[in-house]
């Protein structure tokens, strides 16, 4: 049966598009409640935006359901906990207006320094007063970040092309990440001294909520400007009215607000405030954006693979960036394990090194790659932790945050078999410029260095002379090529560890003689092709 993917509200041509081919694609007004809830008794996937309230009575009303999908940022219409209870995933589009944000805050920032609203507001009123709106320049001045998320980054890069010195306040970046980007690390205070202007860009939490008070803004420059294009209450806005009355603070540039919608705010009576609607996300591009990115997560959720935007899912919900490369990497390290273990482990540690940000979702991804070639069915992120239960396999995660490094992080997955034995492999993704590649960094102890892709080969071997060129010959009569080649050992005489890369799968048979023409006590090949 065809799985019904309901529309309530507009999407881009693009979205539909992703859903046509693959699912019975219907549509209903979400805001028509009698409709809704009748057409949701057959669907399996609901895609809305801000209007239709998806609450506990309309996931109750759909027995089908298995995702919920909001083409936007926030999920205030969908009732996350009732949708969990059910077992329905709910998922959202979290960077798809990342990029209009950003945009928005600079264009605050341009309008707030040039007074350009006023000055605009002025001529067309009839007066011609250039004196009363000098505004400042932007070059050379000190530009004070808060938070160096997603819209945080994309931000300091567009403004550091107007010749600024950036600084930034973030407490769960590293140093070396900001210094990537040409941004000084400082406290807050510090930030609200130096600034000639400021910009936020935090989500609100209950540590973020009223983050600048009358305290902060006693400690800043009276020629400073300050933005708010990300959430509303970051900032106390009767204590910024009350710093600009007092001409402690030069000018505003807000588009958010502690309530909304807000048609009156104290901020509202100054000339030297630029205030907008909430227009961060208003662009066409974010909008469809949106609308594909949840489509896209719905084919994902439906064909039974992981979803990255998942905001209710065991596995941690939305991936942050820097943890996305780590998802294929774990999954090749399972593949690994298993075929250099030999079988299904009694227990396995996914150990995780170097990452300072949420890394649950590695497990569930290790978890796929210990199954992968060992289970008849597809091995999808819904039914890895299912077959992991069903063979008592436990598998858990530890992290470590020491040492922690932008470039490298270290994933090592840990193992104890059946008959005593224990394996571990280890795995890294290093960072080259752009680049991202990952990296087999060591297996049972031996250190060596290899990139985590194509098929490859395992030979262990006493270590003696003429062996790599013995590999080569049996390989090469066979017609393999082999692409790349390591050979690790812990001392001259002992046992040794060969890995290759090789351009086409080896079989049981020709793996088998290449063993028995080395000496091998071991001897196993993975194919890492086809992965995330």
């Amino acid at each position: 049966m065809t799985p019904v993917v309901l529309i309530t509200e507009e999407l881009a041509p693009a979205a539909l598009d992703v859903l046509a081919n693959d699912f019975d694609v219907r549509h209903v007004d979400g805001t028509d409640r009698v409709a809704l809830l009748s057409a949701l008794s057959e669907a399996d996937a609901v895609i809305v935006r801000s209007a239709t309230q998806i609450d506990a009575e309309a996931i109750a009303a759909a027995p089908r359901l298995k995702v919920v999908a909001r083409a936007g940022v926030g999920l205030d219409n969908v009732a996350v906990p009732a949708a969990t209870a059910r077992g329905v995933m709910v998922v959202n589009a979290p960077t798809s207006n990342i990029v209009s944000a950003a945009e928005q805050a600079l264009a605050l920032l341009l309008a707030v320094a040039r007074n350009t609203a006023s000055a605009s507001s002025a001529l067309k009123n009839g007066e011609w007063k250039r004196s009363k709106y000098t505004g400042v320049e932007i070059q050379g001045k000190t530009v004070g970040v808060i938070g160096l998320g997603r819209i945080g980054i994309l931000f300091a890069q567009r403004i550091a092309a107007f010749g600024t010195r950036l600084i930034a306040y973030d407490p769960y970046i590293q140093p070396a990440r900001a210094a990537q980007l040409g941004v000084r690390l400082v406290g807050l205070e510090e930030l609200l001294r130096e600034s000639d202007f400021i910009s936020i860009h935090l989500p609100k939490t209950a540590e973020t909520a009223g983050l600048i008070g009358t305290k902060e803004l006693q400690l800043v420059k009276p020629e400073v400007r300050i933005i708010n294009a990300a959430r509303g209450g970051l900032i106390d806005e009767a204590a910024l009215a009350e710093a600009l009355a007092e001409g402690r603070v030069a000018g505003v540039g807000v588009d958010v607000y502690a309530k909304e919608p807000c048609v009156d705010s104290p901020l509202f009576k100054f000339d030297n405030v630029v205030a907008t609607p909430h227009l961060g996300a208003s662009t066409n591009e974010a909008q469809d954006k949106a609308g594909l990115a949840v489509a896209k997560s719905v084919k994902l959720a439906l064909q039974g693979e992981f979803v990255p935007d998942a905001v209710n899912v065991q596995a941690g919900g939305v991936v942050a960036e820097e943890v996305r490369p780590l998802l294929p990497l774990a999954e090749k390290l399972g593949k690994v394990f298993t075929a250099v273990a030999g079988g299904v482990a009694a227990s396995v540690t996914v150990d995780v090194r170097g990452v300072p940000q949420d890394v649950s979702v590695l497990k569930l991804a290790a978890t796929k790659g210990l199954f992968a070639s060992i289970v008849e069915e597809q091995v999808t992120y819904v039914n890895a932790p299912l077959l992991a239960a069903d063979r008592g396999v436990e598998v858990d995660l530890v992290v470590t945050k020491e040492g922690e490094d932008s470039k490298t992080s270290l994933v090592t997955i840990r193992g104890a078999l059946p008959d005593g034995r224990t394996v571990s492999v280890s795995g890294s993704v290093v960072t080259h410029g752009i680049r991202e590649q990952l990296k087999l960094t060591e297996i049972d102890g031996f250190d060596l260095e290899l990139d985590a892709e194509g098929v490859l080969l395992f030979f262990r071997y006493t270590d003696r002379p003429g062996v790599v060129g013995a590999v080569g010959t049996i390989l090469g009569e066979a017609g393999v090529n082999i692409g790349a080649m390591t050979v690790a050992r812990r001392e001259a005489g002992g046992e040794a560890l060969m890995t290759l890369t090789v351009d086409s799968p080896v079989q049981a048979d020709l793996l088998a003689v290449a063993a028995t023409g080395i000496g091998a006590t071991a001897a196993t090949t993975v194919d890492l092709t086809d992965d995330i």
